[in-house]
């Protein structure tokens, strides 16, 4: 598992898509924060917090988590590379857990530079360091559960297909569906209690760590859809390999 964890990374940042993952990532919430006139610029809000970074950052990565899983396994499906792999002695859930921390690993390096912001907001609050750090690291813990979710999505997405813009587009639609969909459902009150059907998406359960409170059902939500994707990914693997 570890030596393909490696492999992983070093194949994202031995070419450009690692660095640009994580440039696009910093720019797009650089523009929107700082610079872009709107609901989201910092600056305008009038208050010393990043509840605008923690809105938008689930909606980016909607975008940027499947075009860093996308090639997983679609790429070695593609390139005739899978089925040697999978003759390694190593277990199938070792190889997905391998493809899966590599891309992992590779989000959180880019979600690591956005503690600048936390420095600069804390500097720019009146008086200085006026800036509720419990609601701050409630939200970097939501962000890391969401990031864990997102990814086990796009592996899986990606093990559906040799095609890489088809995982792409698949994991766009299963991430935001499983983050806005239950939501949007529980509006139209279709199936009963609206409540239930809203905590069955990931924004509901985002929210709830964002306050800065670490409640153990909204844990084992975002384990358990981690977990159910990556056994998913794991079955796929062995099918294809029968």
């Amino acid at each position: 598992m570890f030596s393909i964890l490696k492999k992983e990374i070093n194949t994202f940042f031995a070419s450009p898509i690692g660095y640009l993952v994580i440039a696009v990532f910093l720019l797009l919430n650089g523009l929107f924060l700082w610079l872009f006139k709107g609901d989201f610029n910092v600056l305008d809000n009038g208050f010393a917090d990043l509840s605008t970074f923690f809105l938008l950052a689930p909606w980016i990565l909607i975008f940027l988590v499947p075009a860093v899983t996308m090639r997983s396994f679609a790429d070695e499906k593609k390139q005739g590379t899978l089925e040697l792999l999978l003759t390694k002695p190593i277990s199938h859930l070792n190889i997905v857990l391998g493809k899966y921390l590599g891309a992992f690993v590779l989000i959180i390096f880019a979600l690591i530079p956005t503690l600048l912001y936390v420095f600069t907001i804390s500097k720019l609050g009146n008086p200085e360091g006026n800036l509720d750090m419990g609601s701050v690291m409630g939200s970097y813990f939501g962000l890391l559960f969401l990031i864990a979710a997102y990814t086990a999505i796009g592996v899986f997405a990606s093990s559906l297909s040799d095609n890489q813009i088809v995982a792409f587009i698949v994991a766009v639609f299963i991430c935001f569906f499983f983050y806005f969909g239950f939501e949007g459902l529980s509006n139209y009150n279709l199936f009963g209690d609206a409540f239930y059907i809203e905590k069955l998406g990931m924004e509901s359960h985002f929210k709830s760590m964002s306050r800065g409170v670490l409640d153990s059902r909204d844990i084992i939500y975002f384990l358990s859809i981690t977990a159910l994707f990556i056994v998913l990914t794991k079955l796929n693997i062995k099918r294809a390999n029968q």
